[in-house]
């Protein structure tokens, strides 16, 4: 294996390095804005946080059509 070739693997791990971190990064930011938003939802609404899931959706859907 040539110096180039590995300077070449190398760069493309260190490509992949950050992509992962980038990725991480975006699935924890989404993960908070998530959970942020259920805080919210059971804020204005209490019964929400008994409501089954299907059940909330439906309600959810028609009030806000």
């Amino acid at each position: 294996m040539t110096e180039s070739e590995k300077k070449l693997i190398q760069a493309q791990n260190r490509m992949e390095e950050a992509q992962m971190r980038d990725r991480t990064k975006e699935r924890k930011a989404r993960t908070r804005r998530l959970i942020q938003e259920g805080a919210i939802l059971e804020k204005v609404y209490p019964a929400a946080a008994t409501m089954d899931l299907q059940k909330l959706e439906d309600f959810l859907y028609w009030t806000l059509k």
